[in-house]
């Protein structure tokens, strides 16, 4: 039996309540450490739905000592972890619905043409921080579970509802969650891929470099070496290392992604004075991780490039490139693409949009590393969003992309979790 046209028309006829659902989200800044406020409106709609709910303040020792917890934050307290469960009659797979509550900081007010945090309607898009990353996307899980609701439609697995902190700063609230026990036989994720689905996932993790010169006056700066000089050799031997890596990766799903795993540098310090030789340079960057490789492989890639350079280099002979590893990291995420989670939602999207889905990796890392490698949960990243606008000024979401991965979502959850008979 197929609802497609009964979800569809419920969907439709409920767009103004998931514009003013994510209006109301938006209205509540969620950066790190202010999540509470936005996580109490997710609470009321779940318990409006009947969920059964947990809901619980993370960063006990069980978290802060597993080898995967990446975080500096100290104090979680009145900014809690949800869960909200659908449960079914028995007998069908389980899904997992993962979305993220905290958003990046708005950047320069001044660059935005209505304030961060309006949640203004224009022209069929919702515009304010979060609308594309993610609160659109949990806006879409949220209507799908409320149309199968309405429908009463009744599912033999459970569906697993998570609205979790602490993703932009490295995921520690989804590997609470699996860490609580929460674990199923597959997982969605509606993170802003312009509705294309995304089987493999990057990860990445942040490095330091610190590069040694040596000091001068700078009218007599042949007598120093300079750490700058130094560092922009070090940065070209990086392009070469990216390329090499970048180079072994042929999988189809790259084929429109000219940078598949990127060492991205994002900052760099040296000196104190324009009449100095600086003797110090500071580089940071983002190291990215392949779906196919460990975190531990990744690390030693650079590792051995910094071994590398130093004992090529006649001057890091005596004074080497110091490498440290410092704040968040992604975990990587690869799903085979025979896997039946990626053919469920694969065949539900062709029915609800008439159109081949496009298959992709994503371009960046997800909390579906923690689901995969930790929880040993399959997951898909798909969703409504504007990934391009994700962080910027003026971000936004389609309204009617957002009502349509709903309907893609509430069909998979249908096929995945299979309907109780009479």
């Amino acid at each position: 039996m197929t609802y497609q046209k009964e979800i569809s028309r419920w969907l439709s006829g409920s767009e103004k309540n998931a514009i003013k659902l994510l209006q109301r989200l938006i209205q509540e800044p969620s950066k790190r450490g202010n999540e509470g406020k936005a996580q109490a409106i997710i609470v009321e709609k779940c318990r409006e739905l009947g969920l059964e709910i947990d809901l619980w303040e993370i960063g006990d020792e069980t978290l802060r000592n597993h080898p995967r917890f990446y975080c500096d934050r100290t104090n979680f307290s009145e900014n809690p972890n949800l869960i909200a469960v659908k449960k079914g009659s028995g007998g069908g797979r389980s899904l997992i619905l993962n979305g993220h509550i905290d958003v990046v900081p708005e950047g320069n007010a001044e660059d935005w043409d209505d304030d961060p945090y309006s949640g203004t309607f224009h022209e069929g898009r919702i515009y304010g921080r979060g609308a594309s990353d993610m609160k659109g996307g949990t806006v879409s899980l949220l209507m799908a579970l409320e149309a199968l609701a309405a429908l009463n439609i009744p599912l033999k697995g459970d569906v697993i509802f998570q609205s979790v902190i602490e993703e932009e700063s490295g995921g520690a609230g989804t590997l609470a969650a699996v860490l609580r026990g929460y674990k199923a036989d597959g997982a969605i994720i509606p993170e802003p891929t312009n509705m294309k689905i995304f089987p493999l996932q990057q990860g990445s993790m942040w490095f330091r470099l610190t590069i040694k010169g040596k000091s001068a006056h700078g009218g007599t700066r042949y007598e120093g070496v300079n750490a700058i000089d130094l560092a922009s050799e070090v940065l070209a031997a990086i392009k070469r290392l990216e390329e090499k890596r970048n180079a072994n990766i042929k999988s189809r799903l790259y084929e429109n992604i000219p940078i598949p795993i990127p060492i991205n540098i994002g900052k760099i310090s040296a000196g104190e004075w324009p009449s100095s030789v600086p003797d110090k340079a500071v580089i940071e960057g983002r190291f990215g991780i392949s779906p196919w490789e460990t975190v531990e492989s990744a690390e030693q890639a650079l590792e051995r490039f910094v071994s590398e350079i130093n004992a090529s280099h006649e001057w890091f002979q005596n004074k080497p490139v110091e490498l440290e590893w410092f704040g968040a990291r992604w975990l990587p995420g690869n799903l085979d693409l025979e896997h039946p989670l990626l053919q469920a939602i694969s065949d539900e999207y062709r029915d609800a949009l008439g159109s081949e889905p496009v298959l992709e990796a994503s371009p960046w890392g997800t909390d579906g590393g923690y689901l995969s490698n930790v929880g040993e949960t399959p997951v898909i990243v798909f969703g409504p969003g504007v990934t391009e606008c994700a962080h910027e000024a003026n971000e936004y979401i389609e309204v009617d992309k957002m009502i349509q991965a709903a309907e893609v979502i509430a069909l998979t959850i249908i096929n995945w979790c299979g309907i109780k008979s009479d």
